[in-house]
């Protein structure tokens, strides 16, 4: 299967919103195998809409449209699908009253705008809808389909994993494939993507003539680089045992280069990384921060059940907080010694048995000497208190996002040296 998509919307083509749908979408389908060539962004004008979508199938066996699908004048997908198709508009009136329901549901009176929501092309068949009010279409075009998802980001997401994946794979089937593909995302933090690239190119060679397994990276900004590899197999077993084995000689060259920087696989996140460690040591940590402003610590807050193991923490962003709250030593606070401190202060605090901190310069100006992008981590673990000094690159948000990744793969770096 081919699959191309579709983009629907004058604001993205003005630069107002960023597409985030056709970056998710693609993603998506590349972990499940399935080819994306191609995607297209259109404004809300019914002409180019049914040209974006008629070149799609000239070219693609299934197509993905994000957008167009609301209550409003400009929302005008459906009837372009409808040309696309030769078919009238028919409205489901069963689609009528569930639109209804849902806004009786929430206490409102649903507007006449929303009924045109129910308009159907004639032989498409629905998504229903389970967390806004338009639903999905899948909307046979011959032998090929396009799919029709609103652009709300959730709804979108979850239209695909619902509906479309399973379709698609079925239609794959039906076309004659009976392989089972499978992948596998190793996340790492601490090498840029062409390092990594030259790291693993002797694989990458061997494999450009097998498309039995392939290997593909995957910038994430802030989250780190990810490597993906994706293996096709006659069976499930099969599949498996190939991305096993290339798993295994992927991370050997890894680490052989770089170290310990593959904190996690597939959705592993960084703070899921120290949740499992605290939980495996029954250990409690809290975190003292002044650069990075409680970010932190909402990371760690994300994982469901970090009350098990995160005390809390301290946003220190004035000296004086850390000087009287911590017991840093009054002096400059860019330094070393005063994420050490930072650290032994928090500790004793809040009463945990680890304690991380971080205190930096974000910039533009320098503070301390220290020009903006000098960051310093302290870890405390029992006794032990140790720090590592980095230099980020990027603005102020970026030098306060990198921070705090960074710190955490600090932590983890040492608990794993420290196990």
């Amino acid at each position: 299967m081919r699959v191309e998509i579709v983009a629907v919307g004058s604001e993205l083509l003005l630069g107002q919103i960023a597409d985030t749908n056709s970056q998710w979408l693609g993603e998506r389908l590349a972990a499940n195998g399935i080819a994306s060539h191609f995607h297209q962004h259109v404004g809300d004008n019914h002409d180019r809409m049914v040209l974006a979508f008629r070149t799609a199938l000239a070219r693609s066996d299934a197509v993905i449209v994000c957008g167009g699908l609301g209550p409003t004048q400009d929302d005008i997908t459906r009837a372009a699908l409808a040309e696309v198709m030769n078919v009238p508009l028919v409205r489901d009136e069963q689609l009528v009253a569930s639109i209804r329901t849902m806004f009786e549901a929430r206490g409102r009176s649903m507007p006449e705008n929303n009924m045109l929501q129910a308009d159907v092309p004639r032989g498409a068949f629905i998504i229903a809808q389970t967390r806004g009010t338009a639903p999905g279409l899948i909307c046979p075009v011959g032998q090929k389909v396009v799919y029709a998802v609103p652009g709300v980001p959730y709804e979108m997401s979850d239209m695909f994993e619902r509906a479309i994946l399973a379709d698609l794979l079925a239609r794959e089937r039906a076309l004659g494939s009976t392989s089972v593909i499978t992948s596998r995302m190793l996340r790492t933090w601490g090498a840029s993507e062409s390092a990594l690239a030259e790291a693993v190119g002797e694989r990458f060679t061997a494999l450009s003539g097998d498309r039995l397994v392939t290997i593909a990276f995957l910038a994430s900004g802030i989250e780190g680089i990810k490597v993906r590899l994706t293996a096709r197999g006659d069976d499930a077993e099969h599949a498996q045992s190939l991305l096993k084995d290339e798993e295994q000689l992927v991370r050997s060259l890894i680490t052989e280069r770089f170290g310990d920087i593959i904190f996690g696989v597939d959705d592993q996140t960084m703070e899921d990384a120290i949740g499992e460690r605290m939980l495996a040591r029954g250990a409690t940590l809290a975190v003292a921060e002044s650069v990075t402003g409680g970010l932190i610590a909402s990371r760690l807050v994300n994982i469901a059940g970090a009350s098990r193991w995160f005390r809390g923490g301290v946003v220190s962003y004035a000296s004086d907080v850390k000087f009287d709250l911590l017991g840093v030593p009054r002096g400059p606070v860019v330094s070393a010694e005063a994420a050490e401190a930072m650290a032994r202060g928090v500790r004793t605090l809040l009463g945990s048995d680890i304690a991380l901190s971080v205190t930096g310069v974000a910039g533009p100006e320098e503070q301390d000497g220290q020009p903006a992008g000098t960051v310093f981590v302290g870890v405390a673990v029992g006794e032990s208190v140790e720090h590592v000094a980095l230099h980020l690159p990027g603005d102020r948000p970026r030098v306060r996002s990198y921070s705090a990744i960074s710190a955490l793969d600090a932590l983890r770096r040492v608990l794993d040296r420290q196990n």
